[in-house]
């Protein structure tokens, strides 16, 4: 009986004709290897007879390492997140470590003598500082630095120039670079060491509208790009800009491009910020409403409302809070997964910025020229300095305007218009028109603000920015306030300034 199953071809050789000899090595049912195999192995023998041997050598060992990056790469991909999460975590402990022993070192050969049976020391101070930071990241512990901040000898250096008023600084986590943006739509990407900056260039409308932009509204024939605010994320691969276009454009810091526009705005971009250690963006407008976006995954999230008039300032911290404040002589805060807020109220003035010290307290100045002291506890401040920036620049350089010199009996430029905290301490400043940069220690225990130095700096201070160190501070400076014609300063030099401070 035939067997019905067909005969695999060329898997049983045929039979041979009479005379022929059949070889088993012929059968390639005995031939293990595989053409793919062949194939590759005719790749990877394949050398140019152009080639010497020592640069056979040198392309060899180039493989060798590449193929232990693609292991070390596999490596990483199959692990989980827990694995992650393990894998950072132990590489951190060990840069502790080598921090402790480095300093250990430099404290002299004595400390050589009695060697370590400290090794348990050692690992306490690890545990220590890793618990310090914990606390410093989530606002219950205050680092004590303005005690520390030696009274500069010199004031404020010019680390570079803009055409037009600044609008804008920030700073990226490692205090590395800078980012600043001024009326006439000018990004700057700048180092903080040697101050060489280098432009961001916006794409055409084409562009703008393939990355989600829409077309501008009224007469107005292309989008405005005068620029009022700017944020960058915690790892610092995004840089987020807003202005009179009512859009929020995101940008990509590696390569200066343009990669997203957010509509959705319908006012001016005033205000941006992110939430620490996540892709999260707050945006605040002039159409008294906060947006919510991710910008990894360029997406909008929520709207929150509350303001009953222009929001000027946003702020977050690691927490999904938002502190801001608007024109309608309010500061809220947005508790935003219990879809809650917090109402801060001012006596008879309107608040014109503000900014988180820890969880529980803030700061916010005003444009009758003080300074407030927030308490979560409190709808009320806890402590007010009053006329904080004194006029210290000759009327002569000040040209008023129509309508804008005075404001509540005040001079309209001794507004405050920018505070700032170095990041979990008790260092704090505040800039205006007044010709002068003002520091101030925030005291805990009891509750206040009080001045530490007053720094020379004539313009505008419209932005300011601490280094997380709290080893400079950086002020976007201009002849003209950030939201508004009302005032000029003639004498004032349109720029990012920078005042060095030793702690001692």
């Amino acid at each position: 009986m035939k067997s019905k199953n067909p005969k695999k071809r060329g898997s049983v050789p045929r039979g041979n004709k009479r005379g022929n000899k059949f070889a088993i090595k012929d059968d390639p049912f005995f031939n293990t290897e595989s053409k793919k195999r062949r194939k590759m192995g005719f790749q990877d023998d394949y050398i140019d007879s152009g080639e010497s041997e020592e640069e056979n050598g040198v392309l060899s060992g180039g493989e060798e390492r590449k193929e232990d990056e693609d292991e070390e790469i596999d490596q990483f991909a199959q692990e989980t997140a827990d694995e992650k999460r393990q894998r950072m975590a132990k590489s951190y402990v060990q840069k502790l470590r080598e921090i402790a022993i480095r300093e250990e070192e430099e404290e002299g050969e004595e400390e050589e003598e009695r060697e370590f049976e400290k090794e348990g020391e050692r690992d306490s101070l690890v545990v220590k500082k890793l618990i310090q930071e914990q606390l410093e990241e989530s606002g219950r512990l205050r680092r004590v630095i303005a005690s520390r901040v030696e009274k500069p000898d010199s004031g404020f250096e010019v680390l570079l120039k803009h055409r037009h008023s600044v609008t804008a600084v920030c700073l990226s986590d490692d205090d590395s670079k800078g980012f600043s943006a001024s009326k006439d739509g000018t990004i700057l990407y700048w180092d903080v060491d040697t101050g060489k900056g280098e432009k961001y260039h916006w794409p055409n409308e084409e562009t703008l509208r393939l990355h989600g932009a829409k077309g501008p509204d009224g007469k107005a024939t292309k989008h405005s790009k005068q620029v009022l605010s700017l944020a960058v994320s915690t790892d610092g691969k995004y840089l987020a800009s807003g202005g009179l276009d009512r859009h929020v454009h995101v940008w990509d810091t590696r390569t200066r491009e343009h990669i997203q526009a957010f509509p959705g705005h319908r006012g001016p971009v005033s205000c941006l910020t992110f939430r620490q250690g996540t892709s999260e963006l707050f945006s605040g407008s002039f159409d008294r409403s906060i947006k919510i976006w991710n910008v990894e995954d360029r997406a909008y999230i929520s709207t929150l409302f509350g303001h009953q008039s222009e929001v000027l300032t946003v702020d977050c911290l690691r927490k999904e809070r938002v502190l801001a404040t608007g024109r309608d002589r309010t500061m809220q805060l947005f508790k935003v997964p219990e879809e809650s807020r917090l109402i801060f109220r001012a006596s008879a003035s309107s608040l014109e910025c503000c900014c988180f010290i820890d969880n529980d307290e803030f700061l916010s100045g005003s444009d009758d020229g003080n300074i407030e002291l927030w308490s979560v506890q409190k709808k009320k401040p806890v402590y007010v300095v009053k006329n904080a920036h004194a006029m210290l620049t000759d009327f002569k350089n000040f040209e008023q305007k129509e309508n804008g010199s005075m404001f509540n009996g005040y001079l309209a430029c001794s507004w405050v218009s920018s505070v700032a905290v170095c990041r979990g301490s008790d260092l704090a400043a505040s800039g205006a028109g007044s010709g002068s940069v003002r520091l101030w220690t925030v005291e805990s225990a009891p509750k206040g603000i009080k001045p530490l130095y007053d720094l020379p700096l004539v313009g505008f201070v419209n932005s300011l920015a601490f280094s997380k160190s709290g080893k400079f501070l950086v002020a976007g400076v201009g002849q003209e306030p950030r939201l508004g014609r009302w005032g000029r300063i003639s004498a004032a030099r349109n720029g990012v300034a920078i005042q060095r401070l030793t702690l001692s």
